[in-house]
């Protein structure tokens, strides 16, 4: 049975592919480009080819197709939710711990200026 989000027989594979492995691989890269100082634009170049990373996974390991867009795109958007989220994540505990002089923490998401 495939379902509109997925292709393969079971739910539980595109779940550990695309949100165990690729999402664990999406967090990481966002990780790395704040770490880096890396600009969104950059981290977002690299997501979009960790979604044809992910699509060739199914691909090898579950005889899915390797090109087709709706999968391509379901499975980049959430590489993108989770590396967004990592990236910002890593930026902001840069910008309180570095900065702890200019910036307090708001969310685990966000930061403001002191004052």
């Amino acid at each position: 049975m495939h379902g509109i989000l997925y292709e393969e027989a079971s739910i539980w594979q595109f779940f550990f592919v695309t949100c165990l492995l690729g999402g664990w691989a999406a967090w990481m890269t966002g990780r790395a480009c704040a770490q880096t100082w890396r600009p969104v634009s950059a981290l977002v170049v690299y997501l979009l080819l960790l979604g044809i990373a992910v699509r060739f996974i199914h691909h090898a390991l579950f005889e899915g197709t390797m090109f087709t867009a709706q999968y391509y795109i379901v499975d980049t958007i959430i590489l993108l939710i989770v590396g967004l989220v990592g990236y910002r994540f890593t930026r902001t505990n840069q910008m309180v711990s570095q900065y702890h002089w200019l910036y307090e923490r708001t969310s685990a998401l966000g930061w403001k200026a002191k004052g």
